[in-house]
C-alpha cells in the first residue's frame, strides 16, 4: 500500500499555524465586535423602553389632570354667580318673606337654583371649604381680619365671610375667615437667677 500524503516541511507547517492563527484573531476580533454592537442595541432598544414608559404615564397623568381641571375657570365663573344667589336670598328680611307669597315664592326658587348649581359643581368634583373652628390654613384661607377671644387658641377660624372651594386637589378660590387673635402672651419677668450678664466688680 503506497503512501500518497507528501511530508510537510517545517516553514510550511509554520505558515499554515500563522495563518490559521490569524483566521482565528480575525474570528475572535470579529465576534467581539459584534457582542459590542448587540451590547449597545440592546442598550438602546432598553432606553427607547423605558422612554416610552415615561412617556405613556406623563400624558396618562396629563389626561387626567385636563379631565379633572378643565372646568377650573368655568367653575370659578359660576361660584360668583352662586355667590350672587345667596346674597339675594340673604337680602330679604323674614318679614317680608311671610307678608308676601309672591315674593316667598320667589325667593324658594332662588334657594332652589343656589342649591342645583352647588350639586351640580360636586359632581364635577368642585367642593365647598367648612373651616369654621378650624386651623388657619394659609394654603386653603384667606384671613380678612382678626377676633380678639381668649375663647378660641389663636389661629383658629371663628368666622366665614366668603366661602372657599377647592377642586380635586387644588383650591380653586380660598375661604375668605376672620381668625382668633388669642390671648397675649404673658410677658416673662427676668430675675436675678436669669440674668446672665457679667457684672462689674
Amino acid at each position: 500500500m503506497s503512501d500518497d500524503t507528501q511530508p510537510v516541511s517545517p516553514t510550511e507547517a509554520a505558515a499554515e499555524a500563522a495563518a490559521a492563527a490569524v483566521d482565528g484573531d480575525v474570528a475572535a476580533a470579529r465576534i467581539a465586535a459584534l457582542e459590542a454592537e448587540s451590547a449597545e442595541l440592546k442598550d438602546r432598544v432598553l432606553r427607547t423602553i423605558a422612554e416610552m414608559e415615561n412617556l405613556r404615564r406623563r400624558t396618562e397623568r396629563e389626561v387626567a389632570d385636563a379631565r379633572q381641571y378643565a372646568i377650573a375657570a368655568f367653575a370659578r365663573d359660576m361660584l360668583t354667580a352662586g355667590d350672587n344667589l345667596a346674597r339675594a336670598i340673604e337680602a330679604v328680611p323674614d318679614e317680608a318673606r311671610s307678608s308676601s307669597e309672591a315674593l316667598n315664592l320667589l325667593i324658594d326658587g332662588v334657594e332652589m337654583t343656589e342649591r342645583d348649581l352647588v350639586n351640580s359643581l360636586e359632581k364635577h368634583g368642585v367642593r365647598k371649604l367648612d373651616p369654621l373652628g378650624q386651623k388657619f390654613d394659609p394654603h386653603m384661607h384667606q384671613a380678612v381680619f382678626e377676633i380678639p377671644t381668649t375663647e378660641q387658641p389663636a389661629g383658629t377660624v371663628m368666622q366665614v365671610m366668603q366661602s372657599g372651594y377647592v377642586i380635586g386637589d387644588r383650591v380653586l378660590r380660598p375661604a375668605m375667615v376672620g381668625v382668633a387673635k388669642g390671648a397675649p402672651k404673658p410677658k416673662e419677668v427676668k430675675t436675678e437667677a436669669d440674668d446672665s450678664t457679667p457684672r462689674s466688680t
